[in-house]
Protein backbone atom coordinates (compact mmCIF):
# COMPACT_ATOMS: atom_id res chain seq x y z
CA UNK A 1 0.00 0.00 0.00
CA UNK A 2 1.41 3.25 -0.73
CA UNK A 3 1.19 6.07 1.84
CA UNK A 4 2.01 9.73 0.02
CA UNK A 5 3.53 12.93 1.79
CA UNK A 6 0.90 15.34 0.84
CA UNK A 7 -2.66 14.39 0.40
CA UNK A 8 -4.81 15.66 -2.63
CA UNK A 9 -6.93 18.77 -2.10
CA UNK A 10 -10.82 19.06 -2.66
CA UNK A 11 -11.12 20.83 -6.16
CA UNK A 12 -14.38 21.54 -7.79
CA UNK A 13 -13.19 20.87 -11.49
CA UNK A 14 -9.98 19.78 -11.68
CA UNK A 15 -11.02 20.38 -16.09
CA UNK A 16 -9.95 23.14 -17.80
CA UNK A 17 -13.24 23.42 -19.93
CA UNK A 18 -15.86 21.51 -21.69
CA UNK A 19 -16.95 19.12 -18.24
CA UNK A 20 -16.28 18.78 -14.71
CA UNK A 21 -14.50 16.37 -12.72
CA UNK A 22 -14.75 17.02 -8.91
CA UNK A 23 -11.93 15.72 -6.62
CA UNK A 24 -13.23 15.61 -3.21
CA UNK A 25 -10.10 14.27 -1.78
CA UNK A 26 -9.90 11.40 0.79
CA UNK A 27 -13.02 10.51 1.76
CA UNK A 28 -11.82 7.17 4.05
CA UNK A 29 -8.59 7.20 5.92
CA UNK A 30 -5.75 5.09 5.89
CA UNK A 31 -7.55 2.20 8.54
CA UNK A 32 -10.76 1.89 6.49
CA UNK A 33 -9.51 2.63 3.28
CA UNK A 34 -7.07 -0.54 3.92
CA UNK A 35 -9.87 -2.75 5.24
CA UNK A 36 -12.08 -2.14 2.38
CA UNK A 37 -9.66 -2.93 0.18
CA UNK A 38 -8.90 -6.07 1.59
CA UNK A 39 -12.85 -6.92 1.93
CA UNK A 40 -13.56 -6.34 -1.52
CA UNK A 41 -10.51 -7.95 -2.41
CA UNK A 42 -11.50 -11.70 -0.97
CA UNK A 43 -15.31 -10.77 -1.23
CA UNK A 44 -16.47 -9.27 -4.72
CA UNK A 45 -16.81 -12.03 -7.50
CA UNK A 46 -14.35 -10.93 -10.09
CA UNK A 47 -13.63 -12.46 -13.34
CA UNK A 48 -11.49 -11.45 -16.74
CA UNK A 49 -13.31 -8.25 -18.88
CA UNK A 50 -14.60 -9.42 -21.82
CA UNK A 51 -14.80 -6.82 -24.54
CA UNK A 52 -15.12 -5.95 -28.40
CA UNK A 53 -12.62 -3.47 -29.87
CA UNK A 54 -12.92 -2.40 -33.70
CA UNK A 55 -14.42 -5.67 -33.90
CA UNK A 56 -12.43 -7.72 -32.63
CA UNK A 57 -12.71 -9.96 -29.04
CA UNK A 58 -10.56 -9.50 -26.42
CA UNK A 59 -10.56 -10.89 -22.63
CA UNK A 60 -8.34 -8.54 -20.52
CA UNK A 61 -5.49 -9.22 -17.67
CA UNK A 62 -8.16 -6.45 -15.62
CA UNK A 63 -10.84 -7.93 -13.65
CA UNK A 64 -14.38 -6.19 -13.19
CA UNK A 65 -17.96 -7.17 -11.64
CA UNK A 66 -21.04 -5.16 -11.67
CA UNK A 67 -23.48 -4.39 -8.96
CA UNK A 68 -26.76 -3.40 -9.41
CA UNK A 69 -30.22 -2.38 -7.39
CA UNK A 70 -31.28 -5.58 -9.49
CA UNK A 71 -30.01 -8.09 -12.10
CA UNK A 72 -29.98 -5.48 -14.68
CA UNK A 73 -28.24 -6.34 -18.24
CA UNK A 74 -26.16 -3.43 -19.84
CA UNK A 75 -24.17 -3.09 -22.94
CA UNK A 76 -20.71 -1.77 -22.46
CA UNK A 77 -17.53 -2.50 -24.13
CA UNK A 78 -19.90 -4.74 -26.88
CA UNK A 79 -20.82 -7.13 -24.92
CA UNK A 80 -23.86 -7.44 -22.69
CA UNK A 81 -23.14 -7.65 -18.95
CA UNK A 82 -25.37 -9.17 -15.70
CA UNK A 83 -25.04 -7.16 -12.84
CA UNK A 84 -25.13 -8.95 -9.35
CA UNK A 85 -27.72 -7.70 -6.72
CA UNK A 86 -25.15 -5.36 -4.20
CA UNK A 87 -22.48 -6.77 -1.71
CA UNK A 88 -23.27 -5.50 1.73
CA UNK A 89 -20.28 -3.29 1.94
CA UNK A 90 -20.37 -2.11 -1.90
CA UNK A 91 -23.84 -0.96 -0.91
CA UNK A 92 -23.15 1.05 2.07
CA UNK A 93 -20.22 3.15 0.61
CA UNK A 94 -22.82 3.58 -2.28
CA UNK A 95 -25.31 5.25 0.55
CA UNK A 96 -22.46 7.45 1.78
CA UNK A 97 -21.23 8.71 -1.90
CA UNK A 98 -24.69 9.38 -2.81
CA UNK A 99 -25.12 11.63 -0.26
CA UNK A 100 -21.64 13.48 -0.88
CA UNK A 101 -22.59 13.74 -4.03
CA UNK A 102 -26.38 14.56 -4.19
CA UNK A 103 -27.14 12.04 -6.91
CA UNK A 104 -28.31 8.79 -7.30
CA UNK A 105 -26.37 5.89 -8.30
CA UNK A 106 -28.53 2.27 -9.20
CA UNK A 107 -24.88 0.21 -10.57
CA UNK A 108 -21.20 -0.31 -9.59
CA UNK A 109 -18.81 -1.42 -11.98
CA UNK A 110 -15.84 -2.56 -9.94
CA UNK A 111 -12.27 -2.96 -11.63
CA UNK A 112 -9.36 -5.10 -10.01
CA UNK A 113 -5.67 -3.89 -11.45
CA UNK A 114 -3.49 -6.57 -9.72
CA UNK A 115 -0.18 -4.02 -9.91
CA UNK A 116 0.65 -1.55 -12.37
CA UNK A 117 1.00 -4.05 -15.69
CA UNK A 118 -2.36 -3.53 -15.88
CA UNK A 119 -4.39 -0.39 -17.32
CA UNK A 120 -6.91 0.41 -18.99
CA UNK A 121 -7.00 2.84 -22.67
CA UNK A 122 -8.09 5.83 -23.53
CA UNK A 123 -12.15 5.75 -23.41
CA UNK A 124 -15.33 7.72 -22.75
CA UNK A 125 -17.94 6.04 -20.47
CA UNK A 126 -20.84 7.75 -23.23
CA UNK A 127 -23.02 4.68 -23.42
CA UNK A 128 -26.38 5.85 -24.29
CA UNK A 129 -27.94 3.72 -20.71
CA UNK A 130 -26.41 6.74 -18.98
CA UNK A 131 -27.63 9.30 -20.64
CA UNK A 132 -29.87 8.81 -22.94
CA UNK A 133 -31.37 11.85 -23.44
CA UNK A 134 -29.69 14.76 -25.62
CA UNK A 135 -27.96 17.21 -23.07
CA UNK A 136 -28.59 15.19 -20.22
CA UNK A 137 -25.04 14.91 -17.97
CA UNK A 138 -23.38 11.82 -17.25
CA UNK A 139 -22.34 11.27 -13.47
CA UNK A 140 -20.04 8.63 -12.25
CA UNK A 141 -18.18 8.59 -9.26
CA UNK A 142 -14.84 6.96 -9.04
CA UNK A 143 -13.66 5.50 -5.41
CA UNK A 144 -10.34 4.28 -5.30
CA UNK A 145 -8.52 1.95 -2.80
CA UNK A 146 -5.00 0.08 -3.14
CA UNK A 147 -2.38 1.49 -5.09
CA UNK A 148 -1.83 4.97 -6.30
CA UNK A 149 -2.15 5.19 -9.37
CA UNK A 150 -1.74 8.09 -12.41
CA UNK A 151 -5.03 8.80 -13.92
CA UNK A 152 -5.43 10.98 -16.86
CA UNK A 153 -7.86 12.71 -18.94
CA UNK A 154 -7.41 14.65 -22.70
CA UNK A 155 -9.56 16.69 -24.51
CA UNK A 156 -10.80 15.16 -28.04
CA UNK A 157 -10.57 18.33 -29.80
CA UNK A 158 -8.44 20.69 -28.18
CA UNK A 159 -5.10 20.47 -26.33
CA UNK A 160 -5.60 19.91 -23.11
CA UNK A 161 -4.47 16.92 -20.57
CA UNK A 162 -5.18 16.57 -17.41
CA UNK A 163 -3.01 14.16 -14.55
CA UNK A 164 -3.92 13.09 -11.19
CA UNK A 165 -2.47 10.86 -8.81
CA UNK A 166 -5.04 8.80 -7.42
CA UNK A 167 -4.24 7.51 -3.45
CA UNK A 168 -6.32 5.27 -1.47
CA UNK A 169 -9.68 6.73 -0.70
CA UNK A 170 -9.80 9.26 -2.72
CA UNK A 171 -13.24 9.93 -4.88
CA UNK A 172 -13.73 12.17 -7.90
CA UNK A 173 -16.58 12.67 -9.86
CA UNK A 174 -17.13 13.00 -13.07
CA UNK A 175 -20.63 14.76 -14.77
CA UNK A 176 -21.78 17.36 -17.13
CA UNK A 177 -20.37 17.04 -20.70
CA UNK A 178 -16.79 15.14 -19.67
CA UNK A 179 -18.06 11.66 -21.00
CA UNK A 180 -18.29 13.87 -24.60
CA UNK A 181 -15.63 16.26 -24.59
CA UNK A 182 -12.78 14.19 -22.80
CA UNK A 183 -11.62 10.91 -22.76
CA UNK A 184 -9.91 9.12 -19.58
CA UNK A 185 -6.96 5.84 -18.67
CA UNK A 186 -5.53 4.49 -16.21
CA UNK A 187 -1.49 4.78 -17.03
CA UNK A 188 0.66 1.73 -16.49
CA UNK A 189 3.70 1.68 -14.42
CA UNK A 190 6.05 -1.73 -14.17
CA UNK A 191 7.23 -0.29 -10.76
CA UNK A 192 4.22 -0.88 -8.76
CA UNK A 193 3.42 -4.16 -7.59
CA UNK A 194 0.30 -3.56 -5.23
CA UNK A 195 -2.96 -3.80 -6.42
CA UNK A 196 -5.42 -1.42 -7.43
CA UNK A 197 -9.35 -1.22 -6.76
CA UNK A 198 -11.56 1.41 -8.81
CA UNK A 199 -15.69 1.37 -8.16
CA UNK A 200 -17.30 3.26 -10.56
CA UNK A 201 -20.94 4.51 -9.12
CA UNK A 202 -23.40 5.02 -12.24
CA UNK A 203 -26.74 6.03 -12.65
CA UNK A 204 -27.96 3.47 -15.85
CA UNK A 205 -31.43 3.91 -17.40
CA UNK A 206 -33.37 1.40 -18.46
CA UNK A 207 -33.70 0.33 -22.19
CA UNK A 208 -35.88 2.36 -24.60
CA UNK A 209 -38.88 -0.14 -25.66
Amino acid sequence: MNFELFEPELNDNILPCDGVVKDFGLILNVEQSEKYLQYFLKQLNWQNDEVYLHGQYFKTDRKVVWYGDEHFKYYYSGTLKQAQVWDAGLFRLKQHIEKLVGHPFNSCLANLYENGTQGVGWHSDNEEALSPKTGEETVIASLSFGATRKFSFKHKLKNHKVDLMLQSGQLIVMRGTTQRDWKHTLMKSTQILEPRINLTFRYFYPPKN
